[in-house]
């Protein structure tokens, strides 16, 4: 997060009004939730989601997946989700909102991939086909762990980043790249024409410059 909060200009606070403090405390809400949520999310895929036992030569065989296993969903939508809220500082106007968006989608699509995980048993089931050598086989005494609905926390988070960068967004303050702090395009400086150096006069000349007034 040090790096996103190292590209977004402090907002000055001397004289500024109720609607810039809202801007700077949701500023703050959404870059804290919005990087933990990721976080949370991509820990929570790694743990163990869900276990149960399969039968295998007549005993029972004990098997468990992680989130990873279960669905790639959580995973992908965390990075999609940390993307834009670094992309949210990028943007103005109309592209802001479409990333304020995304961000937004992508936790809810993690807090509905987690809870749907964490009631599927087809990894387990797939899992139990492979250790008793039969296709038909499914696993038995299924069980979860709270990992899934970790996992949902991290999402419900970076829902909560993207619902404030819709609604607050337009009051955050964007990255200057080559411009200006008045939105003014840097000026060009001109090259040197050097009246000793012909290639120097040759290039004025196709930039349509007059060298000679240098």
């Amino acid at each position: 997060m040090d790096y996103v909060t190292a590209a977004v200009p402090h907002p000055r606070s001397e004289g500024e009004g109720p609607a810039a403090r809202a801007g700077r405390r949701s500023l703050a809400v959404a870059l804290l939730s919005g990087a933990l949520g990721a976080a949370v999310a991509l820990l929570a895929t790694r743990q163990r989601w869900s276990m149960g036992t399969a039968t295998v030569a007549g005993d029972a065989f004990p098997l468990s997946v992680k989130g990873s296993d279960v669905t790639g969903v959580p995973a992908a939508l965390a990075i999609v989700g940390l993307a834009a809220l670094v992309a949210v500082f990028a943007v103005r106007r109309t592209g802001r909102f479409a990333v304020s968006a995304l961000l937004a989608l992508s936790g809810a699509g993690i807090v509905a991939a987690a809870l749907l995980g964490a009631t599927d048993s087809s990894a387990l089931d797939d899992k139990a086909a492979q250790a008793s050598g039969d296709t038909s086989s499914v696993v038995h005494a299924f069980d979860h762990t709270a990992w899934p609905y970790v996992a949902a926390v991290g999402g419900g988070l970076i829902l909560l980043a993207g619902l404030l960068a819709l609604f607050y967004g337009r009051r955050w303050p964007a990255m200057s790249g080559r411009y200006e702090r008045n939105g003014a395009p840097r000026p060009r400086r001109a090259p040197v024409v050097d009246p000793d150096r012909p290639e120097d006069i040759w290039k004025a000349l196709d930039r349509g410059e007059d060298p000679t007034s240098a």
